[in-house]
C-alpha cells in the first residue's frame, strides 16, 4: 500500500510518490452528516487508490469540487464543475490537451497517488472520465468500454434498477458482452461492458441506444429510453449517452458529493440479486477492497489485451498506464512508472505460451513478504504470500492474488524506490520449472522443481484454493504444501485430497474432506446448458460421517463443516449407521436434523441438541427430540475415493449402500422442472432446494457453482405499531419500525424492520408516523430491548415486509422493508 496522508492537522508537507504535497485544513468538515473530514477524503483515496487508479489512468479527467463542503439539506454546498486545469496545477501532474469546437482544455490524467492526493487536497470530489484513454503520442483512441446508466425515476427503488440491470446483461450476453455493475453512489446503477477497441465512440453509442430502446419495447411499464424527464416518473431510465466521446461517467471507486459520502462502488452480480440493496458509503467501500479486492477487476483483464492495431497504441509514453496494448499486463503497468523505477516494463501485449517456469521472489518493503510467481498463458501469474512459503503440510498460509506480472520479471532483483508501488528490495528466494496437474480459476496444483540447493530445498507440490468460491474479483487464497505423489504400485488408490490408500487390506485415513458448499442463487443462475436435479433445502446441520473411521478413533465418527467433532452429542446416529450402510468403509455428506410433528426439518427443535456435552444431558434431549442423518452424498467406499465421479454416479452408489429407512435415510431427489422443484419445496414447507449438475464433480472443501441454492422468501403485510430513532445518519430519523399482526384490540409482535429504506422514505416515514404519535404501547410480546426507546403509534398503517423465514418465537427473521399498502385495513392483515 502507498504512503498515507497523515492524522488531522491544520497544514502538513508530504511525499507522495517523490513529489512534495501541501495539505492544508485537514480538519475541515466535507460532509456535515456523518462529519468526514478532508483528512477522511484523504485516507480513503490513499486507501483505494490501487484499485481505482487502473480505471482512471490515461483517461482525461474531469472534476467536480466541493471547496467548503457538501453543505447540508437545506443549504447545498457550492459546487465548481472543472475540466480545465488551472496555473496553481503542479508541474508534476501528468496531462493532456483536448481540442473543443473554440477553444483548448487541458485535463489530468489520474495515473499515480500523487495526483489522486492532489485533487483530494483541493477538494475534487467526484473524479468523471470518458469510455475511452489517450493512446501512444497523446491520440485518443477507440472506447475500451461500453456503460450504461440505470437512472431511476421518482418512486423508483434501487431494487427496481438491479431488475433492469438483469434484462440489460442478457440481452449484452447475447451479444457477446457480459456486463459488470457498479452502484452509482448517487441513485442508480451503471453497467460495463469491456469492448475490443474496433468500434467508434459514435457506433458504441448507437448499439446501446438501440440496446435502450429494446428493453423499453419490451417492459415499457418499467424501463423509459427518452431523455425528457416528463417520461421517467415510475420508471428506469436507460442512459446510453454516456458512449460519446465527450460525455463522462462516475468513475468507479470515486467518492460522490452527496450529503452521505457515497461511493461509485463496483458491486457483483450476486449482490444484485439480494433484497435490500443499498449504495456503499467510503467505509464500507474500504472493508469491501480489503476483503475481496476488485471486482471490477475482470473489465480490465477482458479489454487489456485487445486493439494492438488501434492507431493510438498502447499505454503513453510515460511507461505507466493500463492501455490496452499492454495485454495481461494493464494492471501491473497501471501501478509503475518506467521513469522511476527499474522493473521490467513491456510495451506490447504478452504472447501466450506454454512455458513452465516459475520464481519465488524475497520483497523487503513496508512488511516482508514472498511473491510466488507461476509462468501461465505468456504472464507470470502472481500472488503474494505475507507469512512465507508453507513448511508443514498441516499449516496453511494466506496468499493473496495480485497482478499479473511480465516474463522479464523472473530475474528481477533490485530496489524499488520509495515513494513507488512496492517500494522496497526484492531477491530471488528460488526458482525452476514446474509441473501442472490442474489450474483453474478457484484452484491450481502445480509440482515445483526448485535450484538444487535452492531455499525450496528441491521438489515441493503446493495446491493454490481460493477461499470464497469461484467470483474472480476474490483475492483471498490459501496455499497448501502437499505431499508428493509417490510412484503407483499395484493395488494403490490415487491420492489427493481426502483420498485413502488400501496396505495389506485395511483402509488407512490420510487427511479428513471438508463439504462442497453450494452457491445462493435463483433459477435464472441455473445455466441451460446443464442438466439439474433437485433436492430440498434441509434446515438442519451439515456433518461427514466417516464409517470404519481408522485412524480416526470409533468406528463412526461426526464432523461438522467446520471440522468440530460431535460425535457424541448424537449416539442414536452411531448406533443406527453402521447397520443402515453395506460398506466396510464410507464417507457420507448429509445433514443432521430434528422433525417436527408434520415431518418437517424444525432447526428451532435441533437447537435443544446444540452445545450439549454431559452424557445425562445428552440422553435426556436423545429421548426428547431424536434426530435424523440424511445422507446426499458419498465421498469414499471402501477406500475408493469418489470425488471424480460425476453427481449422477456417486447418487448410484449412495442409494446402493445406504439402505436405512429410520433415523438413516436418503432422501428422494427430483428432475424435470425447477420451477415445479421450488413450488414444490414451498408446498411442503421446506426452506428451499438445491439444484446439482448432473455431471458435476464432488469439490471438497470449496464453493461450487455446479451447486446452486434456492430459498424462499417470503412476504407478510404488517401493522406498524411503533418505531425506533436511528444511528449516525439516521439518528434524527426513523432507525427501524416495529411491526405486529391485528390479535383482538392488541398487536401480536412480529419483529422490526431497519432496512430497505431509501432516503427520501425515511422524511415521509417520520411525518406519518409524528402524524400518529400514541402513548399506550399497542403489543404484546414485544421484549424489554425491542421496547426499549420505541416511540408508539396507533396502529391504523400497514406495510409489507419480505423475510426469509419465520423464528420459533414468531418473529420475522431478516425482514427487508418492500412498501406501504394503502389498499389494506389492518383488519384485513394476517400472518401468511
Amino acid at each position: 500500500m502507498n504512503e498515507r496522508p497523515p492524522s488531522p492537522d491544520s497544514r502538513q508537507v508530504v511525499t507522495v510518490g517523490g513529489h512534495r504535497i501541501t495539505l492544508t485544513h485537514l480538519d475541515k468538515v466535507l460532509y456535515s452528516e456523518s462529519g468526514t473530514t478532508k483528512a477522511d477524503v484523504l485516507g480513503y483515496y490513499a486507501f483505494i487508490a490501487d484499485v481505482m487508479i487502473p480505471h482512471t489512468a490515461n483517461r482525461p479527467a474531469t472534476r467536480k469540487r466541493w471547496v467548503h463542503g457538501v453543505g447540508t439539506r437545506d443549504a447545498p454546498g457550492h459546487v465548481f464543475f472543472q475540466k480545465n486545469l488551472d496555473q496553481a496545477t503542479p508541474s508534476w501532474v501528468k496531462r493532456r490537451p483536448i481540442q473543443h469546437s473554440n477553444h483548448v482544455s487541458e485535463y489530468p490524467l489520474v495515473n499515480d497517488l500523487a495526483t489522486l492526493t492532489w485533487l483530494a487536497q483541493i477538494s475534487a470530489l467526484e473524479i468523471h472520465v470518458p469510455q475511452w484513454q489517450f493512446g501512444r503520442g497523446g491520440r485518443p483512441r477507440n472506447p475500451d468500454r461500453l456503460v450504461i446508466d440505470l437512472d431511476p425515476g421518482d418512486g423508483v427503488t434501487l431494487d427496481e434498477c438491479a431488475e433492469v440491470a438483469r434484462l440489460a446483461r442478457a440481452i449484452l450476453r447475447d451479444m457477446g458482452l457480459d456486463p459488470l455493475p457498479v452502484t452509482s453512489g448517487s441513485k442508480g446503477i451503471h453497467l460495463y461492458a469491456p469492448l475490443d477497441l474496433t468500434h467508434t465512440s459514435d457506433q458504441v453509442s448507437q448499439v446501446a441506444h438501440e440496446l435502450a430502446r429494446a428493453l423499453e419495447a419490451d417492459h415499457p411499464d418499467l424501463i423509459v429510453s427518452d431523455m425528457k424527464k416528463a417520461h421517467r416518473p415510475g420508471r428506469v431510465f436507460v442512459d446510453w449517452s454516456q458512449n460519446s466521446a465527450h460525455k463522462t461517467t462516475i468513475t468507479p471507486y470515486s467518492l460522490r458529493g452527496t450529503l452521505h459520502p457515497m461511493v461509485a462502488m463496483p458491486r457483483t452480480w450476486r449482490e444484485l440479486a439480494s433484497p435490500g440493496l443499498a449504495q456503499i458509503d467510503y467505509k464500507q467501500a474500504m472493508h469491501r477492497v480489503q476483503r475481496s479486492g476488485d471486482p471490477l477487476a475482470a473489465l480490465l483483464e477482458a479489454h487489456s489485451g485487445r486493439g494492438t492495431t488501434d492507431a493510438g497504441g498502447a499505454g503513453d509514453e510515460t511507461g505507466k498506464g493500463a492501455g490496452a496494448g499492454a495485454g495481461a499486463l494493464a494492471v501491473y503497468l497501471g501501478k509503475r512508472d518506467a521513469s522511476r523505477t527499474s522493473e521490467p516494463m513491456p510495451t506490447g501485449a504478452p504472447d501466450a505460451s506454454a512455458g513452465r517456469s516459475f520464481v519465488i521472489q524475497e520483497h523487503h518493503a513496508r512488511n516482508l513478504h514472498y511473491d510466488f510467481r507461476l509462468e501461465h498463458d505468456g504472464v507470470l501469474t502472481s500472488w503474494v504470500l505475507p507469512r512465507g512459503v508453507p513448511t508443514d503440510p498441516a499449516k496453511n498460509r494466506l496468499a493473496v492474488r495480485t497482478e499479473d506480472h511480465p516474463l522479464e520479471y523472473a530475474t528481477f532483483e533490485g530496489d524499488i524506490p520509495a515513494g513507488e508501488y512496492g517500494a522496497g528490495t526484492m531477491s530471488i528466494w528460488d526458482h525452476g520449472s514446474y509441473e501442472l496437474e490442474k489450474w483453474r480459476d478457484d484452484e491450481v496444483i502445480a509440482v515445483l522443481h526448485g535450484e538444487p540447493g535452492g531455499r525450496l530445498g528441491g521438489t515441493r507440490r503446493f495446491a493454490l484454493i481460493r477461499t470464497k468460491g469461484t467470483d474472480v474479483a476474490d483475492r483471498n487464497w490459501l496455499i497448501h504444501l502437499m505431499k508428493t505423489r509417490p510412484a503407483r504400485r499395484a493395488g494403490d488408490v490415487g491420492t489427493g485430497a481426502g483420498a485413502t490408500a488400501k496396505t495389506g487390506g485395511r483402509s488407512a485415513r490420510r487427511t479428513q474432506y471438508g463439504p462442497m458448499l453450494a452457491t445462493p442463487g435463483s433459477i435464472a443462475d441455473l445455466s441451460e446448458d446443464d442438466e439439474w436435479t433437485y433436492e430440498m433445502k434441509w434446515d438442519g446441520i451439515r456433518a461427514l460421517a466417516y464409517l470404519g473411521a481408522a485412524g480416526l478413533g470409533p468406528d463412526v465418527r461426526l464432523f461438522t463443516r467446520n471440522g468440530s467433532d460431535i460425535t457424541h452429542a448424537y449416539p442414536e446416529l452411531v448406533r443406527a449407521l453402521p447397520g443402515a450402510v453395506s460398506a466396510d468403509f464410507a464417507v457420507l455428506d448429509g445433514e443432521i436434523v430434528a422433525m417436527d410433528a408434520g415431518g418437517r426439518p424444525n432447526f428451532g427443535l435441533l437447537q435443544t441438541r446444540l452445545g450439549l456435552t454431559g452424557r445425562r444431558q445428552i440422553e435426556a434431549a436423545e429421548a426428547s427430540t431424536p434426530v435424523r442423518f440424511l445422507a446426499f452424498d458419498v465421498l469414499e467406499r471402501d477406500g475408493e475415493p469418489l470425488l471424480d465421479l460425476t453427481y449422477t454416479a456417486r447418487r448410484r452408489v449412495l442409494e446402493e449402500i445406504v439402505t436405512g429407512s429410520g433415523a438413516v435415510q436418503v432422501p428422494p431427489v427430483f428432475t424435470g422442472d425447477s420451477t415445479q422443484a421450488v413450488a414444490t419445496s414451498s408446498e411442503l414447507g421446506f426452506e428451499g432446494i438445491v439444484a446439482k449438475t448432473r455431471d458435476g464433480r464432488y469439490e471438497a472443501g470449496r464453493r461450487s457453482r455446479s451447486w446452486i441454492k434456492i430459498k424462499h422468501h417470503r412476504t407478510q403485510e404488517a401493522v406498524i405499531g411503533g418505531w425506533r430513532p436511528g444511528n449516525g445518519r439516521r439518528a434524527d430519523t426513523v432507525g427501524s419500525l416495529l411491526l405486529g399482526i391485528p390479535n383482538g384490540d392488541t398487536l401480536t409482535y412480529i419483529g422490526r424492520v431497519g432496512t430497505g429504506f431509501r432516503d427520501a422514505d425515511l422524511e415521509d416515514l417520520r411525518a406519518r408516523l409524528d402524524a400518529i404519535a400514541a402513548v399506550d404501547n399497542p403489543f404484546t410480546g414485544i421484549p424489554p430491548a425491542g421496547a426499549r426507546d420505541a416511540r408508539w403509534v396507533r396502529p391504523v398503517l400497514v406495510g409489507e415486509v419480505e423475510f426469509s423465514e419465520w423464528t420459533g418465537t414468531g418473529r420475522a427473521r431478516h425482514p427487508v422493508w418492500r412498501g406501504w399498502r394503502p389498499d389494506k385495513s389492518p383488519g384485513e392483515v394476517v400472518r401468511v
